[in-house]
This record gives C-alpha cells, structure tokens and sequence, in this order.
C-alpha cells in the first residue's frame, strides 16, 4: 500500500506585539497556529528563539512531528530582502542587517524565506484568496497604518533595493497631515485607522452635541468604529467623517490602479470589516474616476477573504514565490 505523505509549512507573522507561528496543510489550510508577546526591545537571537518555540509548539498542536515541516516562512515588518534573508532595517525592532532566515534556517535545520509583512499577506491573498487566478492584483490593508502589496505577472514586486510598494506613503494631500514617515499629506495620514480615528476625533470637538460622543465618551475611546457607527445611528456629522474617509481612501485607491492596473484592488484590514458599506462606495468612486473607465476590462475591487491569516498563508507559501506555476 502507499503511504501519502502530507506536505505541511509554516508561517510566522513577526509583530510588533505577538509573534504568531501557524502550521498550513498541503490544501492551504491552517491546521493550528501557537502564539506569544514579542516584549520588544530584544535582540535578533531572543526573537528567533520564540518564533522556532512558537513553531514547535504549533506543529505539536497539529500533531505532526517537527520532521514532517518541509519549510518555514516569515512576514516581517520593515526593509527585507527576501534574496539574502535579511531585515535591513526594521524601526519597531530596532534590527539593521539582520541575517533572521539564517537564524532561523541554523535552529531548526529547515530552509527559510522571509518577506515584508504586507508582501506576505498580499502573496496569501493572490494564492489562495481574492486574487486566486489573476496574474496581477494589489492588496491594501487598513490598519494602524496602510500595508501594500503588489503581484506582477504572479510576482512579488518590491523594487530593486526592496523597498517599492509602500502605497500608504504616496501623497494626496499636499502640504497636509504629518505623517510618520516625515513626509506630509501621505494617504497613510488620512485613510489608515489611525488617520479615521484624528478624523472624527477632530470633528468631535466640533461638534459637541454629536452622537459621536455617545459611541466614545472619551476622545482616547475613538476607534475605527466610531464614525460607521455614529452614521448607522443617523448622526450627522458622523455620516461627514465617514464620506470624508471615503473620498480619500478611494482617492488613494484610485492612485494605485491608475499606476498598476491590476486585476483585483483586495481591501484588508480591521477597516475592511465594515463590508459594503465601505467597499461599494469606494468601488463607485473608483470606476468613475479610473483612467481605465472607457475600457471593456476594468480592475474589481473586493474585500479580502483571508482576514488576519493572510500573513501567515502567504508566509508558509514564500517557497513559492519563485515559481513560475505557484499552484502547481
């Protein structure tokens, strides 16, 4: 009788907060994930030691052997060069020429690829989510800040010194906002959560009798939230932030697919959870305003499919990357 060998990978999403380590199947699957705090500031050895610890103990929950792990994947944040395996410079770690894929690759013997973080989820989302057999989609997480990633002809682009794509640091808005980057006016400044969030709390002190004082009864209270759910309650200078949002979001968004024409436009993110809502107006905005818009094919924008596991799929399936037919 044969025996079929299951194939299994690992992705591991290097947070500023959590190091997530995740087990994925040979059908794309996670079949367990282990987790723990990354209590920055540490060294480089420190945190390979929790995201191999972190490994293990995934691949015990999944009850495999280490042996059975073929490959282990990273999505880290920062400057990362994916050929040498090294995070040039990551702020949050405080890393600069980090070797971690050899790290990595010397404590647990298996071969390691590493990658930006939002190149990881993106990678995740054009294999096995909303890009599934497309050859070019961009992927937009809204979260604390704007994360990007670009597929080319089924290919992570990056730039040649590996710092392209970084969408959230185009500008809209000249001379506006700061951002954190050091420029002004930067779409991360007004369309990441972090931008909504100054947005309404900016119009709460405005506007005192608004019921968005009822959804956050302090302004340190406002979340991503606040706003959608202030409108959904027929307030009306929540329903102003949120149309406010939604003009630079799709003004941002309408950027990238004039430069990338992609396929799929997939919007992630704690953001993307507000669904229609937020996705059809943009996608009208977009299809007006598109330099595409007289052409028979015009780039879909749809929510992402993948949620939070997106890193950790498209960092198991970093092996991939190289490959003509990922898939196959």
């Amino acid at each position: 009788m044969e025996v079929v060998t299951m194939s299994y990978t690992i992705g591991i999403d290097l947070g500023g907060t959590n190091i997530v380590a995740a087990v994925v199947d040979a059908d794309f699957r996670i079949a367990a994930k282990a987790s723990c705090k990354t209590n920055l500031p540490r060294t480089a050895d420190e945190v390979a030691d929790d995201m191999v610890r972190m490994s293990r103990q995934a691949a015990q929950q999944a009850g495999i052997q280490f042996e059975e792990i073929s490959s282990i994947g990273i999505g880290s944040p920062g400057t990362v060069n994916p050929m040498t395996g090294r995070i040039e410079y990551s702020c949050n770690f405080d890393f600069y020429d980090v070797p971690m894929a050899e790290l990595i690759e010397r404590r647990t013997g298996k071969s390691c690829r590493i990658e930006n973080d939002a190149n990881a989820a993106a990678w995740g989302e054009y294999l096995v989510g909303a890009g599934r057999g497309t050859k070019t989609m961009v992927a937009i997480t809204l979260g604390t800040g704007i994360g990007g990633g670009v597929i080319l002809d089924g290919k992570i682009y990056s730039g040649f010194n590996c710092s392209g794509a970084e969408l959230g640091h185009t500008v809209i808005v000249l001379d506006g906002r700061q951002c954190a980057c050091g420029r002004k006016g930067c779409f991360e400044a007004y369309s990441s959560a972090t931008g909504l969030i100054k947005t309404t709390q900016e119009t709460m002190q405005r506007c005192p009798d608004s019921k968005l004082w009822t959804f956050a009864p302090s302004l340190d209270r406002v979340n991503g939230r606040t706003a959608f759910d202030a409108m959904r309650a027929g307030d009306e200078a929540g329903e102003r932030v949120v149309q406010e949002y939604i003009r630079f979001l799709a003004c941002g968004l309408t950027n990238i697919v004039n430069s990338f024409q992609p396929e799929i436009l997939c919007i992630g993110g704690g953001l993307s959870r507000e669904g229609d809502t937020l996705i059809q107006p943009v996608a009208e905005i977009i299809s007006r305003e598109d330099y595409a818009r007289y052409s028979k094919r015009r780039t879909k924008v749809v929510a992402a499919q993948l949620g939070n596991d997106a890193g950790l799929i498209g960092a198991a399936l970093l092996e991939k990357a190289d490959q003509s037919n990922p898939l196959s």
